[in-house]
């Protein structure tokens, strides 16, 4: 379906309005789903998916803030394709109180691995389980506040700091492991 199409009981005009609207937030939803699918070519399919449905109930939006109500689709759509293809086996269980940091307050060294070159903060935000992932990325990358983070995910403003407070903890952690590593075999 091209956006330019409008179904039957959608005037014009509120085609236009979408595009106006919903479809200047189209790389914010790009960048979430290509960090939450890991893949460019599923994080595709996931925002077209999105601007789908996105479109479809865009009559019921009477929001001011159409990028966080994208976003909420985008995150909505990922998580439900994914448990469409996954196995029971495979599917991520994350607990909040399982996953309780040691300390929540940022320390000069984690302000500090913010200056680690780009690929190896990459690599690290992979590692991450989906949940610290989205979080993450949505405050950090996307510049979400936290009120637009729990309104995106469905969660509470505490989970969602508890969760981006563990998250900068393991990227502090997998960042600082892999530079001990690499030190490891830099030649004196």
């Amino acid at each position: 379906m091209n956006i330019h199409d409008h179904p039957p009981d959608l005037p014009a005009t509120a085609s236009a309005s979408f595009e106006g609207v919903v479809l200047p937030h189209l790389d914010a939803a790009y960048n979430l789903a290509r960090w939450l699918a890991r893949d460019d070519a599923d994080a595709q399919d996931v925002v077209q998916e999105a601007l789908l449905r996105a479109f479809r109930y865009y009559a019921s939006f009477h929001g001011s803030d159409a990028r966080t109500w994208l976003l909420a689709i985008v995150r909505n759509t990922f998580y439900s394709l994914r448990m469409k293809t996954l196995p029971d086996s495979a599917r991520e269980a994350f607990d909040d109180d399982v996953h309780v940091p040691a300390d929540d307050q940022p320390t000069p060294e984690a302000r500090a691995l913010l200056a680690l070159d780009v690929d190896s903060l990459q690599r690290a935000l992979e590692k991450l389980p989906h949940a610290l992932r989205e979080t993450i990325v949505l405050r950090e990358l996307q510049e979400c506040s936290y009120k637009e983070i729990a309104s995106i995910t469905g969660q509470k403003i505490g989970t969602v700091m508890s969760r981006l407070a563990r998250a900068r903890e393991r990227l502090r952690l997998e960042l600082t492991s892999h530079s001990t590593e690499a030190r490891r075999h830099d030649v004196p």
